[in-house]
Order: C-alpha cells, then structure tokens, then sequence
C-alpha cells in the first residue's frame, strides 16, 4: 500500500473512516501501526479480548513487561490491564494528531469492559469509568456490549463523561435502542456539567455473523437462493433505524447544545464465506458519516482491489426490508438469529478474555 492509495482514498472522500481492527505489540514497536496512520487512510482502531489473547499467545513482546509486573508482585487481572492499556495508550498517542485534526471524530481507539460483566449493568458502568481513568487519553473509546444490561450501561457511562463504543449490536431494533440509550446518556451527561461536544459515541453492527448464521440455517433447509442477502440488508435497515433517533424534538435539543451524532460503524466486515468477494462488507456499505473497521487482510484486499460506486446504504431500505421479508418467508427466525449471535457474541468474548488470562499465567510461571 502506497502513501497515496487511491482506493482507500476513495472511501475516505465518501464519508467513511477506515478503523482497523487489529492491535498487537509488534504493530506498535515495528511501526506498522503508524505506517498504517500514515499510508493507508487509517484513522481508528478497535480492540476486543479476542484480538488481545491473539497477540499475547502469538507474540515475545509482551514478555519483558510481564517480568516486571511479576517482579513487583502483580498478579494475574492487573497484568492483563496493564499490557492491555499499553497498547491503546501507545495507538492512542499515534492517532492524537487525527483526533486533533478532525475535531475529535477520528483518531479513537477502542478497549472493551470485562465480557463477564455482560449481565451487570452497575459493575459495567464501574469497570468503563476505571478504564477511561487508567488510560488517561480523550480520543479512548470504552467498548460495551449491547446486551440489556449493557444497552443501560451506555447511558451511565456517558453520563460520567465517558465516550461509548457500542459493540455486538446485531439487530435493527437493538440499534434504535442503542441510540436512545446514547440520547438518555447524553442528557444525564448534561445534567451532569460535561460538555456534550465532547461525547462521543459508535454503534458496532455487525455485519458478516449475520451472513454466518442466516446462511448456515438456510443450509438446513436446503434453500440456496436468499445465501448472502441478510447481512447487507440487515445492515441497510440498522442504518434507517439509527437515522430515525435524529428526527426527534429531544435530539434536536441536544444538537442545540452541541452534540454529536452516534455514527454506525460497520464490525465483522471480514468475509467469512470465500464465494463471496473479500471486500463485499466494505463495498456494499458505503455511506457517508459511518466507520467501517477492517482487519488487516480486508483492508489489504480493499487496497488492492476495492471499489467505490456511490452510496450504497440510502434509498435501499425498501429493497433491504423486501430481502429479510423474503429471508423470513424461507423459514428463518430473524429474532432468534439476533439473540443467538448476541448470546454466542458475549460468549466468545467471555472465553477470549479466559485465554488471555490463562495466557499471561503462564508467561508469568
């Protein structure tokens, strides 16, 4: 990829920020990190326990700062947050100067809550205001999940002042709820004192599970024809509903105060069926004021060979709902789809986070 790559530089021109969706050590002490930011249209990043047990299991970099912990008689938990908030301090710093540059919409990197407070929505509220804290940097993003304990957790967060990424937001009614959740928190974050220009907050949708899902049930009943439909439409329709929460007398206030829009921002973009095109979840999304997170194989593949055609999510409601009607005329339980991912979302985050744990463990002997 080239300082100039006209291709990513043609989705930033149409409204959409590129955030990747990978950290790790070696990306930050190589340089990679910052090659990214710099060449590649890069101006985000998200983190998730998933990605963080995968650095640690792959990579000796985390060594030399797990002896020291060690040697000061820190134990496993606190470990884990230490390596952790180094990371997203040191991406936070190298994405400061977008932060500054675009007023504070971009330049954010995300750090996800403990999974296993997904059903507490005090204790979430309490662990997000102890990272914004321990991090110490304005453009951190805290990740919490959308489940109904977190969906309340949003609200008090923001209310404590802290900027709010969304994630394993699955469904388009969840994403309403989201956003309202986003306008209570701002209110109370008002009532508090905070500056509401300084709030900011993402909805994760994501998009490629919902393919996985669908796609897998249609399998089962031997329907070949709606394969690959459901995700896009049912992000189309995420975006419709999103969009809705603004046409409101109470957002309006808020706006008159100085707050910003909650953006959407495409998560799962990565494909994981390989008939379909390596960049159908960054393609067929394009909007403007929306973030698309990519790995690191996507956002190659978009580099190479992505391509912009105009907008591609409004004035498609009508086609996106005619695609889920007919998903669910083929027999799929949509409702049941969205809380199976969200179920198994927070599970595999949940046993992520136990491999991180277990793999500092025995780093640290």
């Amino acid at each position: 990829m080239t300082s100039d790559n006209g291709r990513l530089r043609a989705l930033t021109e149409a409204g959409v920020s590129i955030w990747l969706d990978e950290l790790s050590r070696d990306l930050l002490e190589t340089g990679e990190f910052d090659r990214l930011v710099r060449c590649s249209s890069v101006v985000g990043v998200t983190t998730n326990p998933t990605i963080f047990a995968n650095a640690l299991a792959r990579s000796t970099r985390y060594a030399p700062q797990l002896a020291q912990l060690a040697a000061n008689g820190i134990d496993v938990a606190e470990s884990v947050r230490a390596l952790t908030i180094w990371d997203v301090q040191r991406a936070a710093d190298v994405l400061r100067p977008v932060w500054e540059k675009t007023d504070g919409v971009d330049g954010r990197v995300s750090l996800e809550v403990s999974p296993e407070l997904a059903g507490d929505t005090d204790a979430t509220v309490a662990d997000a205001i102890q990272l914004w804290e321990l991090v110490d940097r304005p453009n951190l993003m805290v990740k919490i999940p959308a489940t109904p304990a977190g969906v309340r957790a949003v609200s008090g967060a923001l209310a404590a002042g802290v900027n709010v990424n969304v994630t394993l937001v699955f469904s388009p009614r969840r994403c309403a709820e989201v956003g309202e959740a986003y306008l209570d928190g701002l209110e109370r974050a008002r009532d508090n004192g905070h500056d509401l220009a300084a709030l900011h907050s993402v909805s994760s949708l994501f998009v490629s599970r919902v393919d996985t899902e669908v796609d897998r049930r249609l399998d089962v009943l031997g329907v070949q024809e709606m394969r690959g439909r459901a995700g896009l439409a049912n992000a189309r329709l995420a975006h419709q509903a999103l969009a809705a929460v603004w046409d409101s007398p109470r957002w309006r206030s808020l706006a008159a105060d100085g707050a910003r829009p909650q953006r959407l921002l495409w998560a799962s973009t990565g494909v994981k069926d390989p008939s379909f095109p390596d960049t159908r979840y960054v393609t067929g999304l394009v909007t403007r004021a929306t973030v698309s997170t990519m790995p690191p194989a996507t956002l190659a593949a978009f580099a190479d060979h992505g391509e912009v055609t105009g907008d591609q999510v409004v004035g498609l409601a009508e086609e996106a709902a005619a695609d889920l009607a007919a998903t669910t005329a083929a027999g799929i339980d949509l409702d049941d789809v969205y809380d199976t991912l969200e179920r198994e979302g927070v599970a595999k985050f949940a046993a992520s986070w136990r491999a991180l744990h277990a793999s500092a463990a025995a780093l640290l002997g």
